[in-house]
C-alpha cells in the first residue's frame, strides 16, 4: 500500500516538474517573441522621416511594445493591431512587420506614406483588415494580398497605384467583404475572379481609368450591397446583369460611357437608398416606379439620353432627397403630384424638352432647397405656393417662355441665394419688396419685356455679386446706390430708356444750365481757396490716422493682383493676390510670403487634412510659426467678396479658448487661411490609438498620466465656453456647424481652442453628386441632415 502510495506521488511530482518546465518554456518563449516584436516596432519607427504630431514619441527602446501609442496586444502580449491614422506620417512601409506573426489590423491610413507594399507582407497570414488609404503609395497593387486567406477588409484608395487590378487578387478571397481602390490610377479591366468573393458586401473602384465592360455575372456575389464605379471608362450594357443584385442598397455608375437601358429596376429593392447613373449614354424611358424603396434618398439620372415622360410614379418614392433628371430628352409635362416628394431637397429638370405650365405643389415642399426649371418650354405664370418654400436657396427657371408678372411674393423666401428668371416673357415692374433679399447673391431678370424704374431697394442687396437687369424695357434713372453703381454699366445695358450712371447716357433735364454754368464760373475763383483749405485739412487727418494705425501695427496687408518680382508667368505658379493679416507679429513684406507659398506645400509641413482642404505649418525667421490651412472647398463661397463678408466678422473675436484668426490670402488660383499654430495637435489625435492622451509636447508629458480625467474635463470646458461665446456673447450668434474632435486643438498648456467656426457657407450642403448630406460636418444631429435647419442647437448636440 506505502508502495503505491509513494508510486502515486513520484508521478504527480513528475508531471508537476514537466509543467513547470514547459511553463518556463512558454514564458520565454512569449519574453522573447515581446522583445522581438519591439524591435520590430522600433525597425518600423526608424523608416519614419516626419513625425509632425509627435505620435510615436512613446515608441522607445527602453518602453513595452503593448504600451506603445496605437499598438494593441492580445491577451498574451502579442501585438495584434497597429492603429496610427491621420497622424502624418511620412516614410515608406517597414518589411519587418512581416516578423509579427499575430497581427491582425493594420490601419494607417491619412499618412503620407510613399513607395510600395513591401513583399514581405506576404507572410501575414493573420491579417484580416488592411486599410492603407489616404497615402502616397505607389506602384502596382501586389498580387500576393489574394494569397491572404484571412482578409475581410481591404482599402487602397486615395493614392497612387497604377496598372491593373490583378486577377489572382480574387483567388482566395472566401472571407473577404468590402475593396477599395478608389481614387487611383488604375487601368485595365475589372477581373472576373471578384465573383469569386461570395461574401462580398461591397467595392469602390471610383475614380480610376478602368475600361471594359462590368463582369457579366457581378450579381452572383449573393450578399453584394454596394456598387461604386464612378469616374471611369467603362462601357457597356449593364441592365440585366446588375438587376440580378438583389441585396444592392449603393449604385453609383455615373461619368462612364454605358449605353443601352438602365438597371432602374432595383430601384423597387428593400434596402436601395442611393441610386445614380449620372453621365452616360443610356437611354429609353424612366419606367413606372410601381414598387420603390422606402429608403431611396437619392436618384440621380442625368446627362443621359434619356426620353418620354417623367412617370407619375416617381411620387411612389416618397422619401427622395435629391431628383435630378437635368439634361436629358424628356418630354412631357412636371408630375402634377411632385408636391408629394415633401422631404425633397433638390430637384433638378433643366435642360429638356418638358414643355406645360409649373403646377401648384412646390408650396408643400417645405424644405426645398433647389429648384431648378431652366432651359425647358415651359408657359404661364410663375405658381404663388413657391413662395411657401422658405428655405429655398436657388430657384432657376431662365430660358422658358413664362409670361406675366413676376409675384412679389417670392420676396418672402427670405434665404435665396440665386434667383434666375432670365430669358422669359415676364412683364410688369420689378417688384421694390425685392430689396428684401438680404441673403441674395445672384439676380438675373434680363431678356424679359420687364418695365418701369429699377427700385432703390435692390440697393440694399448687399451681398448681390452678380446682377443683371439688361435687354428690357426699363425706363428712368438708375439708382445711385453704391452697390448697384459698382456693378457697371453691363446689368443696364439695352433698355433704351434707362438713363444716368454708370451708363454713358444723361437724364433729361440733368445738363447744367447756361447761367448756371457762368455762375459757376463766378463762384470757382472764391471756392477754390475753401476747396483747397478744407483738402489740407482732410489731408492732415488721413496723415494722423495712418500714423496712429502704424503706431499701433497695422493689421491689414493688402497687396496688389500681379506677377511676383524676379519671376516671369511660367515659371510662377502662384498668382499675388489680396494678403490680409489680423496680426502685427506675421511678416508685412510680400517677399516673406511668396518665398513661404513656394515651399509650404511640401509634404513635410502637411499638419493633416480638415473639412476644407490640407493644412500645412509654416515658421517665419522670427520664430513666429502659423498653420495655413489650404482651402479646396469653398461650399456656396464663389467670389472674394463672399468670403470677406463671411469671413470678416470673425477677424476681431477674442476668446481663450478660441483659435485667433492670422489672416488669408486670396488670388485666382489659390485661397489660404491663417490661424495660430498648436503643437499638442488636435483632440482627436491626443485622443486616438490609447486609452490615455499620448503627450506630443516634452512640456506635458509628466501631466498626461496624473490628470487623464482632469485633462479631459478640462478640454471639454473648454470648448463649452468657446461654444457659449459664440453662441450668446456674439450679435448675431454664430454658428459652428463642425464639431468634431478634429476641430479642438491643444496648446502647450492642453488648453482647448476651438477651431473652424462660423465656416458654415464653405462646407458643402450636399455633395456636388449629392452622395452624402452633411459629409463634411461633425456629430451632426439628425434633425439637420433631415431638414437642413440651423440653429445653436445643432452645435450643442455635436458637443
Amino acid at each position: 500500500m506505502r508502495r503505491r502510495f509513494g508510486q502515486f506521488c513520484l508521478l504527480h511530482a513528475l508531471l508537476l516538474l514537466t509543467a513547470c518546465l514547459l511553463g518556463f518554456t512558454a514564458l520565454e518563449t512569449v519574453s522573447q517573441s515581446v522583445t522581438t516584436e519591439k524591435d520590430i516596432l522600433l525597425q518600423f519607427r526608424g523608416n519614419i522621416t516626419n513625425d509632425p504630431y509627435n505620435s510615436l514619441a512613446t515608441w522607445v527602446p527602453s518602453g513595452k511594445p503593448c504600451e506603445f501609442s496605437g499598438v494593441f496586444c492580445n491577451s498574451v502580449g502579442l501585438v495584434e493591431r497597429i492603429v496610427l491614422w491621420n497622424t502624418s506620417l511620412s516614410g515608406v512601409l517597414s518589411p519587418g512587420l512581416s516578423g509579427l506573426t499575430s497581427l491582425r489590423i493594420l490601419t494607417l491610413y491619412g499618412n503620407q506614406f510613399t513607395g510600395s507594399i513591401p513583399q514581405e507582407y506576404s507572410e501575414l497570414s493573420t491579417l484580416w483588415k488592411i486599410n492603407l488609404s489616404s497615402n502616397a503609395l505607389s506602384g502596382s497593387i501586389p498580387e500576393f494580398i489574394g494569397n491572404l486567406p484571412n482578409i475581410r477588409f481591404l482599402d487602397l484608395s486615395r493614392n497612387q497605384f497604377f496598372g491593373q487590378i490583378p486577377s489572382a487578387l480574387f483567388k482566395f478571397c472566401l472571407r473577404t467583404k468590402f475593396v477599395s481602390f478608389a481614387h487611383n490610377n488604375l487601368s485595365g479591366s475589372i477581373p472576373l475572379s471578384i465573383v469569386n468573393c461570395v461574401n462580398l458586401e461591397g467595392f469602390d473602384f471610383s475614380f480610376n481609368n478602368l475600361s471594359g465592360e462590368l463582369p457579366p455575372r457581378i450579381c452572383d456575389i449573393p450578399l453584394l450591397q454596394y456598387i461604386s464605379m464612378r469616374s471611369n471608362v467603362l462601357t457597356g450594357n449593364v441592365q440585366q446583369g446588375i438587376e440580378m443584385c438583389q441585396r444592392l442598397s449603393f449604385l453609383d455608375l455615373g461619368s462612364n460611357g454605358f449605353t443601352g437601358l438602365a438597371p432602374f429596376g432595383v430601384i423597387g429593392l428593400q434596402n436601395m437608398t442611393y441610386f445614380n447613373v449620372s453621365q452616360n449614354e443610356f437611354s429609353g424611358e424612366i419606367p413606372e416606379f410601381e414598387t420603390c424603396s422606402e429608403g431611396l434618398e437619392i436618384l440621380d439620372v442625368s446627362g443621359n439620353g434619356f426620353d418620354g415622360e417623367i412617370p407619375p410614379t416617381i411620387t411612389n418614392c416618397r422619401n427622395l432627397l435629391l431628383v435630378d433628371v437635368g439634361f436629358n430628352r424628356l418630354n412631357g409635362g412636371i408630375p402634377v403630384q411632385i408636391g408629394q416628394l415633401t422631404r425633397l431637397l433638390v430637384f433638378n429638370l433643366g435642360n429638356n424638352s418638358i414643355a406645360g405650365t409649373i403646377p401648384t405643389g412646390f408650396g408643400s415642399i417645405e424644405l426645398l432647397l433647389v429648384l431648378d426649371l431652366h432651359n425647358l418650354n415651359l408657359v404661364g405664370q410663375i405658381p404663388q405656393d413657391i413662395s411657401n418654400c422658405k428655405f429655398l436657396r436657388e430657384l432657376d427657371i431662365s430660358g422658358n417662355s413664362l409670361d406675366g408678372q413676376i409675384p412679389d411674393t417670392l420676396s418672402n423666401i427670405t434665404s435665396l441665394e440665386v434667383l434666375d428668371l432670365h430669358g422669359n416673357h415676364f412683364n410688369g415692374t420689378i417688384p421694390s419688396t425685392f430689396g428684401n433679399f438680404s441673403m441674395l447673391k445672384l439676380l438675373d431678370l434680363s431678356r424679359n419685356d420687364l418695365s418701369g424704374t429699377i427700385p432703390p431697394s435692390l440697393g440694399n442687396l448687399s451681398n448681390l455679386t452678380r446682377l443683371n437687369l439688361s435687354s428690357n424695357t426699363l425706363s428712368g434713372q438708375i439708382p445711385s446706390t453704391p452697390i448697384l453703381q459698382a456693378f457697371g454699366p453691363s446689368p443696364f445695358l439695352n433698355n433704351s430708356d434707362l438713363c444716368g450712371p454708370p451708363l454713358q447716357k444723361p437724364c433729361n433735364g440733368t445738363a447744367t444750365p447756361p447761367a448756371a454754368r457762368r455762375k459757376s464760373k463766378v463762384l470757382s475763383t472764391s471756392v477754390i481757396v475753401a476747396i483747397i483749405a478744407a483738402s489740407l485739412i482732410l489731408l492732415g487727418v488721413c496723415m494722423v490716422s495712418i500714423m496712429n494705425i502704424r503706431a499701433r501695427g497695422s493689421d491689414e496687408v493688402v497687396v496688389v493682383e500681379s506677377t511676383p518680382p524676379g519671376s516671369s508667368s511660367t515659371d510662377s505658379h502662384v498668382k499675388i493676390g489680396k494678403l490680409v493679416l489680423y496680426s502685427k507679429s506675421l511678416p508685412a513684406k510680400y517677399e516673406d510670403w511668396w518665398k513661404a507659398t513656394r515651399t509650404i506645400f511640401d509634404k513635410e509641413f502637411l499638419l493633416g487634412r480638415g473639412s476644407l482642404g490640407p493644412v500645412y505649418r509654416r515658421n517665419f525667421k522670427a520664430g513666429v510659426a502659423i498653420a495655413v490651412k489650404k482651402l479646396q472647398y469653398l461650399g456656396r463661397i464663389r467670389t472674394l467678396d463672399e468670403f470677406e463678408h463671411e469671413i470678416g466678422p470673425l477677424a476681431n473675436l477674442r476668446h481663450p479658448n478660441l483659435v485667433p484668426f492670422q489672416g488669408y490670402y486670396w488670388s485666382s488660383s489659390m485661397r489660404l487661411m491663417f490661424t495660430e499654430f498648436y503643437p499638442n495637435g488636435s483632440l482627436e489625435q491626443n485622443l486616438h490609438g490609447s486609452p490615455e492622451f499620448p503627450s506630443t509636447s516634452t512640456a506635458a508629458v509628466g501631466n498626461a498620466e496624473l490628470h487623464y480625467w482632469s485633462r479631459r474635463f478640462q478640454i471639454a470646458l473648454g470648448a463649452a465656453r468657446a461654444l457659449s461665446f459664440l453662441h450668446h456673447d456674439c450679435k448675431p450668434p454664430i454658428l459652428h456647424f463642425s464639431i468634431k474632435a478634429t476641430n479642438i486643438l491643444l496648446d502647450e498648456n492642453y488648453k482647448a481652442k476651438l477651431s473652424d467656426y462660423g465656416l458654415g457657407k464653405l462646407l458643402p450642403i450636399l455633395d456636388p453628386d449629392g452622395s452624402t448630406s452633411h459629409s463634411a460636418a461633425g456629430y451632426v444631429a439628425p434633425e439637420l441632415v433631415q431638414s437642413l435647419r440651423v440653429n445653436e442647437k445643432v452645435d450643442v448636440y455635436s458637443f
